[in-house]
């Protein structure tokens, strides 16, 4: 029966099936990600304003996305709010929604940080030579932060794309999916075929995840020097 297990993964048609689950991963990984850089920005600058209040509400969003589980979330916007009629919502839609939360909670307390460790005496300097607010985050504070910045946001791509499984829970045909139906399709021909399926899917990961996990050792031990 082996070979016919094997022929299951060799099959031209499973294995475009399996690389249409894989891009459906990596697409929401990628879209979740670009919110999350673009609205973490924002947040971490939002998050260095002297205002109390609005501290403490940017405080509370970014608890709330680092302490509570993703699938949790997950199931609470597409079972709660996409299914209710409050809102009208893919599973796609909803996962991106979720991940874009996530990230844009983890990469505004970086930026947060990074702002709060730039010495005071640059904003200074930079008011006393006449530059504005806007002038001196554009071309002082932010070059400072965006290199430091790298490491983690990279490192924080990989947890989403390895997160993005979840998404499997709420009908989400992606890589997970796919390699279920092409094993539910084959059960009688070759039954043992999920230890190779599922062996093929742990490896496309792995050859996503590692060079970008490499990447981000790299970038921090250079930006930790």
């Amino acid at each position: 029966m082996q070979n016919s297990e094997i022929d299951v993964i060799l099959n031209a048609n499973n294995f475009l099936h399996i690389l249409e689950g894989l891009w459906v991963t990596v697409k929401i990984a990628l879209i979740s990600m670009f919110f999350s850089i673009t609205l973490g920005m924002l947040l971490g600058l939002i998050m260095t304003i002297k205002n109390r209040i609005i501290r403490c509400l940017c405080r509370i969003y970014v608890e709330f996305n680092r302490v509570m589980p993703q699938l949790v979330t997950l199931f609470l916007v597409y079972f709660g709010l996409a299914r209710t009629g409050v809102l009208n919502l893919s599973g796609e839609a909803s996962a991106i929604i979720v991940f874009a939360m996530w990230g844009t909670a983890e990469i505004g307390e970086l930026v947060r940080g990074l702002l709060t460790n730039v010495p005071r005496i640059q904003y200074e300097s930079a008011e006393a030579i006449g530059l504005t607010r806007s002038q001196t985050f554009g071309y002082i504070i932010f070059p400072q932060v965006l290199k430091p910045l790298l490491p983690g946001v990279v490192n924080l791509t990989t947890r989403m794309i390895k997160t993005t499984s979840l998404v499997v829970l709420i009908g989400v045909v992606e890589i997970l999916k796919t390699s279920k139906q092409i094993i539910e399709t084959n059960r009688h021909n070759a039954p043992d075929a999920s230890f190779w399926m599922y062996g093929l899917v742990f490896l496309l990961y792995f050859l996503i995840c590692w060079p970008i996990s490499l990447l981000a050792k790299r970038l921090e031990s250079i930006y930790t020097k």
